[in-house]
């Protein structure tokens, strides 16, 4: 399950976005499934309008209005969602209000056996999301009942553990990520809108000024011709998003590089905007980066930092992870390069990326990464550090194929993308020089020259088996090492995906024997771990702990209730005023 807090000062705006048609019409009977008392005497058998809607948000905006009290950083409306894996399928509205009333009670906002005065608020559902996921909305009041402020403090963080209580207690997937301690940024609505905006506005511009055709200027358009461009271009962005490309590019980049000057080359090759970083008062002390690609239309660069595009392509991990000598003779010639491409000046010199491949350099490097498929098959899955490197370097040498040899990411893009995953862990790991000896960095690099168009040779066409057999022991020690979730996105955007770029290669004179390959590939889809309940608790840290046995303990409780009213409570700001919370030290 996975939690998305906002904060925000207009409930009215928010109710109605979530009871109504949503950006593309994706809102579907949008209703309440649970919810403070005085909400769900009212409208837990409604389907949402406009109208109903502003009722809602009138009743949670209540205690702001009559105590005239303001929330953390003047935000007093608290908004989350919950959302589902996909293999959790669909729950009923019965089970996701109890899982919502458990989440209010964990961020102690509606806890019964807490003395503190109960928040308003209501969840809210309204079919799926764009990526197929079941989830709800909540939005609350930050000002309680009796005017005090509720505790919003390291929110975040405390949604995260209620989260992995409510997987255990309710039978849900657990989020992968955590368990395998990944990190991935996903891709809000927000963001891709945002790239879409700016993208449609720069090709507007373009057209204008540089074709000199006769259109208004960008703010003289009605607002439904520019949500028609933006809309245009909504499409190119979901399909291939600028931050998810420019890693590809930077991974591409990285893998194919022995050294760090060779990397900031091999960056300005791909003709992005690459800036360095600095230490305070140097020029020559290089702490991070930045790049961004070229816009055709003219328009404003967009950068993002190394860590933003992925964790293991923040600079520090990059020269950690691909062995980048830091002797005080490389560390000037990255320098060099680094500030000549912030100044877009011509590189200082030329290195591997210069070199062209030729016939005998595939043959030896096939039979290097043939090698290394060998030694692989005695590493054990624990050895998650070995694991890792492997599937970051293929999914690089993957991410230099596609870039040059798919005019837009196709399947090799989208198989580079699955297996970055699994790269991208919140720890650093070591270069193991036992295992690789610089062969997928060698493969990367040859493929930064592979055939333009796609057509390929036969050489490729061996490299190709090689990765596959690569791919499928990642894959493997995925699976055994209990993440399913990852395990499957790599079947199918790994192994499908790499087939289908197989077959539109030559076939090898000496045909390889990979019937053997497929046969483990079969044996391994049939044999997926479930995890128990009690494997998925052990993994609990104790807070986590902590909150699943506060939840428990509630619902263990047999002490009939009282029946309360429907009506909400009446507020009295004379009686009541807000309080400062001394133990958190925060106002309550």
């Amino acid at each position: 399950m996975i939690p998305n807090i906002t904060k925000g000062d207009r409930p009215g705006g928010l109710m109605v976005y979530l009871a109504g048609p949503g950006y593309r019409n994706e809102h579907e009977e949008p209703h309440i499934v649970a919810g403070s008392d005085d909400i769900m005497a009212w409208h837990m058998d409604d389907e949402l309008n406009r109208e109903s809607a502003l009722q809602v948000a009138k009743t949670i905006n209540d205690p702001h209005k009559q105590f005239g009290v303001d929330g953390p950083g003047g935000k007093h409306v608290w908004h989350c969602s919950l959302s589902l894996s996909v293999r959790d399928g669909v729950l009923a509205d019965d089970r996701w209000q109890e899982v919502a009333s458990d989440f209010m009670q964990a961020m102690d906002l509606d806890d019964p056996s807490s003395p503190k005065s109960p928040v308003r608020w209501a969840a809210i559902r309204h079919g799926f999301s764009e990526s197929g996921n079941d989830h709800i909305h909540i939005i609350a009041s930050l000002i309680r009942d009796d005017g005090t402020k509720a505790s919003v403090h390291n929110d975040f963080q405390r949604a995260q553990s209620a989260s992995r209580a409510l997987e255990v207690k309710h039978g849900l997937e657990p989020l992968e990520s955590k368990t395998a301690e990944r990190s991935t940024r996903g891709y809000k609505h927000g963001e891709l809108e945002a790239e879409a905006q700016r993208q449609a506005r720069g090709a507007h511009w373009y057209r204008k000024e540089k074709l000199g055709e006769d259109l208004p200027e960008w703010d003289d358009l009605l607002g439904s011709e520019r949500r028609q461009l933006i809309e245009e271009k909504l499409g190119e962005v979901r399909s291939n998003p600028q931050r998810l490309d420019l890693g590809r590019s930077v991974r591409a980049a990285a893998t194919a590089s022995r050294t760090e000057d060779e990397f900031v080359r091999r960056l300005r090759a791909q003709n992005l905007h690459v800036r360095p970083r600095y230490a305070s008062g140097t020029q020559d002390v290089i702490t991070g980066y930045s790049v961004a690609q070229r816009t055709p239309d003219g328009s404003k660069p967009v950068f993002y930092g190394g860590g933003q595009l992925g964790n293991d392509l923040k600079l520090s991990r990059l020269r950690r992870e691909n062995g980048w000598s830091s002797t005080p003779e490389h560390a000037t010639e990255a320098a060099a390069e680094w500030n000549a491409a912030r100044r877009k000046q011509p590189i200082t010199k030329t290195g591997r990326e210069a070199t062209e491949p030729n016939l005998e350099d595939w043959k030896n490097q096939n039979r290097a990464i043939s090698d290394l498929v060998k030694k692989l098959r005695d590493v054990p899955v624990s050895d998650t550090e070995t694991w890792v490197s492997v599937a970051r370097e293929t999914s690089g040498a993957l991410s230099a194929w596609s870039k040059a040899t798919e005019a837009v990411p196709g399947d090799l893009a989208r198989a580079a993308d699955a297996l970055s995953l699994s790269a991208q862990t919140k720890k650093s790991t070591k270069p193991d020089p036992k295992f690789g000896g610089g062969a997928l960095s060698d493969a990367a690099m040859m493929l930064t020259v592979a055939s333009k168009g796609g057509k390929g040779t036969v050489a490729e066409a061996v490299m190709l088996r090689q990765f596959m057999k690569l791919s499928q022991a990642v894959y493997e020690s995925a699976q055994a090492g209990r993440q399913a979730q990852l395990a499957q996105r790599m079947e199918t955007d790994v192994r499908d995906r790499l087939t289908a770029v197989k077959d539109r290669l030559p076939t090898p004179q000496r045909k390889q024997s990979t019937s053997a390959v497929e046969d483990q590939q079969a044996d391994s889809r049939g044999q997926s771990e479930t995890r128990s309940a009690t494997a998925e608790e052990n993994d609990l840290t104790e807070e986590q702990r902590a909150v699943l046995d506060r939840m428990r303990a509630s619902q263990a409780e047999d002490a009939e209730q009282a029946v309360k009213s429907p009506v909400s409570p009446k507020l009295d700001p004379q009686k009541h005023a807000p309080q400062h919370d001394r133990a958190a030290g925060r106002e309550r």
